[in-house]
């Protein structure tokens, strides 16, 4: 079954706190879910699907629904694949509302990572609980996130000699555009030498080529067309996604790329467009490599050659050829519950119904992707590509 044109996003909320230690999780995920709800003109009466993650507190969806308020449902997902899991959860509340299981689906996220101390630096508890199937052969070599990305960064270059200077191009893009976001954590532009000269985190990744941490979350609401049409905002269609896991493939490791190599052609399959029809493009931005990668997987360049696409302001709106995370994203804007796969569902969003900043919005912005990574590139990770249309 196909979700093409079988669900629409009506609302779309992200929480404008970047620290927030006066509230808790769940206080969080409901700011957000009545602020999409508003967005949409609904209620949470009108809800009768729920979706949520690992970032959920308590016993996730049961906790969730019933912290809420929600007394209607009868369809529930609580897939998780970090910060791709609300992408995710886009696809299979269209796939719910083409399979007639809901009508008005709800998709929250939140978390405090800033205020809870939570850098992505230190071995997390994620990593060491006994039971998870990798800690006896990963552990001893004590990964944390960001030299789980410096190795795919490293690679990267040694393969295809790919240099820092086209990485903080990633930066500089992004800090261009957070300069218009007033909630941005990071709104200071910065030059390529700027962020050759922050210190190494973990070689060859420095601190500017590593996202923020935000406490805050966001929301979705996905309904059915007909619902869509009946309220006061613009539509913005559900064309195609894509999913994924790519891990340790048996021991044929390659770190060179990413699962948008795997999720961004089903995606682009479904939707009946390719990437050259891309307006807008909003692509996970945990590190700089993140979204090098995951352009040349989604195929906007050739595996490879990723470093001169993204060089000399090419990803700039109104200067590159393809725009993107034009509110600063993760880089410079938020990176909230250290799952940022929401934010650039919202984003796109807001690009296709020309919501965005006017100086970063995208003329005549038909088309937009979102692709979301969630894990680690170098070792195990989630995929999902949606492809959005403004009707």
């Amino acid at each position: 079954m196909t979700i093409k044109g079988k669900a629409c996003i009506a609302g779309a909320f992200e929480h404008p706190t970047r620290k927030a230690p006066d509230k808790t999780v769940a206080q969080l995920h409901a700011e957000c879910a009545k602020g999409a709800l508003q967005d949409a003109g609904l209620t949470l009466h009108d809800v009768d699907g729920y979706f949520c993650a690992g970032d959920a507190p308590g016993l996730g969806a049961n906790s969730m629904a019933d912290y809420l308020g929600l007394t209607r449902l009868r369809h529930l997902d609580t897939t998780d694949t970090g910060g791709s899991a609300y992408l995710i959860h886009v696809a299979h509340a269209a796939q719910a509302i083409a399979a007639g299981k809901c009508s008005v689906a709800l998709i929250t996220l939140a978390g405090r990572p800033r205020t809870e101390g939570a850098s992505g630096v230190g071995v997390g508890a994620r990593l060491v609980t006994p039971n998870t199937p990798d800690v006896a052969w990963e552990m001893p070599y004590a990964p944390v996130t960001v030299n789980m990305y410096a190795l795919a960064a490293a690679r990267h270059m040694h393969e295809f000699g790919t240099t820092s200077e086209q990485l903080a191009w990633i930066k500089v893009a992004a800090s261009q555009h957070a300069q218009h976001n007033p909630r941005a954590m990071l709104r200071d532009v910065v030059t390529v030498r700027d962020v050759l000269d922050s210190p190494m985190i973990s070689d060859p990744l420095r601190k500017l080529d590593c996202c923020v941490v935000s406490d805050g979350g966001g929301a979705l609401i996905v309904v059915r067309p007909e619902i869509a049409r009946t309220l006061k905002r613009p539509i913005v269609k559900v064309l195609g996604a894509g999913e994924t896991i790519k891990g340790q493939l048996g021991g044929g490791v390659d770190l060179t790329w990413s699962g948008a190599a795997v999720s961004g052609p089903l995606a682009f399959e479904e939707a009946g467009v390719r990437p050259a029809d891309i307006d807008y493009a909003s692509i996970y931005d945990s590190f700089t490599i993140t979204v090098l990668m995951q352009l040349e997987d989604l195929g906007f360049c050739k595996k490879g050659e990723g470093g001169r696409f993204v060089a000399d302001g090419n990803l700039i709106s109104g200067v590159g050829k393809l725009p993107f995370n034009t509110d600063g994203g993760g880089l410079c804007n938020n990176h909230p519950a250290n799952r940022g796969g929401i934010t650039k569902v919202i984003e796109a969003v807001r690009q296709l119904r020309g919501e965005a900043h006017p100086a970063v919005q995208v003329k005549d912005c038909a088309l937009a992707l979102a692709q979301g990574t969630g894990g680690l590139l170098g070792s195990r990770h989630g995929s999902a590509t949606l492809i959005m249309e403004r009707e």
